[in-house]
């Protein structure tokens, strides 16, 4: 999921996800060879914990006044960041687009 977004403010995250069922509850994992696109090794790990909770808000959002838990298993393949377009909210916004994303695609979630 790319979410990119030009202005005063710009955005650049790049992930890459996979969903899997799970027994229960939300369980993300980070892909052993884990593939980066980025020169600061520093920020990675701020940028993949903002995914994370990106990707378990939309998972657990409340739906028609109900809150609805999705039971996943979410390993991360991908990051992309650009030097100075890539925060931590644009990681956070990119996973919840993905995990909106396989929603959509499961039926779970209306277009």
């Amino acid at each position: 999921m790319r979410h990119q977004k030009q202005n005063c403010a710009p955005h650049f995250a790049e992930i890459e996800v996979d969903f899997e069922p799970a027994a229960e509850g939300f369980v993300f994992q980070v892909a052993r060879g884990l593939s980066v696109e980025f020169l600061s090794t520093e920020d990675v790990s701020h940028f993949v914990a903002a995914a994370a909770l990106g990707i378990e808000e939309q998972l657990t959002s409340p739906e028609n006044g109900q809150r609805v838990v999705i039971a996943a298993r979410v390993v991360l393949r991908h990051v992309r960041a650009h030097e100075s377009d890539s925060h931590e909210l644009a990681f956070k916004i990119a996973g919840y687009l993905a995990a909106r994303r396989a929603l959509e695609r499961a039926g779970s979630h209306p277009a």
